[in-house]
C-alpha cells in the first residue's frame, strides 16, 4: 500500500507540473504532454524532433517528459489512469494498451483517422502491415507505431578479412555462424581461456523468441490464449544456443552493455542486438569497419519486431486530443520517420520512407544493411496480453538462464514457463 501511496503521490506531482505547464502558456498553443522512456542519443534525437515540431506548429506546443525507463513509465502510467491524471501522449506497449483500452482511457487513432481528410487508405497502406496488425486491438487501430526496432547482427569486418573470409558476406543460416564462431575463436597465449571469440550471448527473451519463430515455432495461438512456445522448435531455439555456448565453446554470457564493449574492443567478432544498438555504439567509438547484416535463419525468415508504440489518452479538452494527433502524424510521416531512423537506427514505419535522401544514402553507403529492412516484411510482433509481460521475464530467468548454466532441460523450463502463463489466463479469465 505504501509502494501503491507513493506511486500516486509521484502521478499527482507530475501531473500538477504538466498543468501548470498549460497555464504557464499565454500565447493561446495548445499544450501537448508526452510521456517518453528515451535517454542518451535516442532522447537527443527525440529532443531534436520534439523541437521541430514545435517550430513548425504555431498552434502546438509538445512537451516531452522522460520517465528514465520502461518500468518506471509503465508504472507511472497504471498511476496516474486511477487519478484521471494521465500524460496527453505516451510510449507504450501492445501488452499494456490492451488493459488501457478496457479502462477506457484512449482515444484510438482510428477515430482520428475517420474524421481527417488528410489522412487516408493511402497513407495507411503506406505502413509496413507489422506495424498496423501490432497496433490493433479487438479489430480497432488504437495506437501507432513509435519506436521499432529489429534484431540485427554487427560483425567485424577486419577480421573477418584477416582470416581469409569476404568481409562482405557475414552468415546466412545457423549453421554457418557456428562454423564461422569456430574458426574466429582463438586461444592465443595457449592459457585454455580463449582471447577471442566468436561470440556473446545474453540473457535476452527477444532473441530466444526470434531463434523460436526462425526454427517455425509460434510464441501463442492466434487468439493468445495458449501458449506455444514449448514446442520442438522452442526447444531447438534452446539447444542451438547451449550448443554455442556449452559445446562449441565460441561465446559467453555478458550481462548488461559488456558484450557490447567488448565487440567493440575486437574480442569479440560477431555481436547480436538490437538495430538501435549502433547509436550507441557510434557514440563511443568504433575503430574498425563495421558491418551490419540481418541476423542469421534457419527454417524461416520470420523475426519479432520491438519497441513501443505511441498512445492518445483522453482529454476534456478534444484540441488537446487532435493536437496529440497532429504530432503522433507528423512524426509517422515518410519525412520524419526516415529522419527518426537516420539519427537512432529505428526502423522506418512506412515503405516510402526508402525514398528519402538520408535512407537512399545510407543504403548506397552501406549496401548490405538492405538485409536488415528487409526483415520488415517478415515480422510479427508479441501477444498483446498483458500477461505476457511478466512472461518473458519469467522466460529470462527461469528459462533461458537456468538452461544456459545447465540446470534444467530446455524442454522442462519451457513446459514449466508454459504452465505458468496458462494459469495466470485462467486466473485472469
Amino acid at each position: 500500500m505504501k509502494k501503491i501511496f507513493i506511486l500516486l503521490l509521484l502521478a499527482l506531482v507530475l501531473f500538477s507540473g504538466c498543468t501548470k505547464q498549460k497555464k504557464a502558456n499565454a500565447s493561446g498553443k495548445v499544450e501537448v504532454v508526452f510521456w517518453h522512456a528515451m535517454g542518451g542519443p535516442l532522447g537527443d534525437a527525440l529532443a531534436k524532433l520534439i523541437d521541430e515540431f514545435n517550430d513548425t506548429h504555431a498552434d502546438i506546443h509538445i512537451t516531452g517528459i522522460a520517465m528514465g525507463n520502461y518500468t518506471a513509465l509503465s508504472q507511472k502510467i497504471m498511476a496516474a489512469v486511477q487519478t484521471g491524471n494521465q500524460p496527453d501522449i505516451s510510449q507504450v506497449y501492445e501488452s499494456w494498451t490492451s488493459n488501457m483500452m478496457e479502462g477506457d482511457v484512449l482515444r484510438p487513432v482510428a477515430d482520428f483517422i475517420a474524421e481527417d481528410d488528410s489522412f487516408g487508405d493511402e497513407d495507411l497502406a503506406d505502413f509496413y502491415p507489422v506495424f498496423i496488425k501490432c497496433n490493433t486491438i479487438d479489430g480497432q487501430l488504437v495506437s501507432f507505431p513509435f519506436n521499432k526496432s529489429v534484431r540485427v547482427m554487427y560483425y567485424n569486418k577486419d577480421i573477418l578479412f584477416q582470416n581469409n573470409m569476404d568481409p562482405n558476406k557475414p552468415p546466412k543460416n545457423w549453421s554457418e555462424f557456428r562454423d564461422m564462431c569456430k574458426q574466429l575463436t582463438v586461444d592465443v597465449d595457449g592459457d585454455g581461456v580463449p582471447d577471442r571469440y566468436g561470440t556473446t550471448l545474453k540473457i535476452n527473451a527477444w532473441q530466444f523468441e526470434n531463434l523460436l519463430l526462425q526454427a517455425g515455432g509460434e510464441i501463442m495461438d492466434e487468439t493468445s490464449t495458449k501458449p506455444l512456445f514449448n514446442s520442438n522448435a522452442g526447444v531447438d531455439a534452446l539447444k542451438y544456443l547451449t550448443g554455442i555456448l556449452n559445446e562449441d565453446k565460441t561465446a559467453y554470457l555478458s550481462p548488461g552493455y559488456d558484450g557490447q564493449n567488448d565487440f567493440l574492443a575486437s574480442k569479440v567478432v560477431f555481436y547480436e542486438d538490437s538495430s538501435v544498438s549502433i547509436a550507441y555504439m557510434r557514440n563511443i567509438g568504433i575503430d574498425f569497419n563495421l558491418g551490419i547484416s540481418s541476423v542469421p535463419i534457419k527454417d524461416t525468415r520470420r523475426n519479432l519486431i520491438s519497441g513501443t508504440n505511441v498512445a492518445i489518452f483522453k482529454s476534456d479538452d478534444k484540441r488537446v486530443e487532435w493536437a496529440a494527433w497532429e504530432f503522433v502524424k507528423w512524426f509517422t510521416s515518410p519525412e520524419i520517420t526516415a529522419e527518426w531512423s537516420e539519427y537512432t537506427y529505428y526502423m522506418p514505419v512506412r515503405r516510402s520512407a526508402f525514398q528519402q535522401p538520408n535512407i537512399k544514402k545510407r543504403l548506397l553507403t552501406n549496401p548490405e544493411i538492405k538485409s536488415v529492412y528487409d526483415q520488415l516484411e517478415y515480422a510479427t510482433y508479441e501477444p498483446q496480453i498483458s500477461e505476457w509481460f511478466e512472461t518473458r521475464k519469467y522466460i529470462e530467468d527461469q528459462v533461458i538462464e537456468k538452461v544456459l548454466r545447465g540446470t534444467s532441460s530446455p524442454k522442462a523450463a519451457l513446459d514449466k514457463a508454459a504452465k505458468k502463463l496458462t494459469d495466470m489466463l485462467a486466473k485472469n479469465k
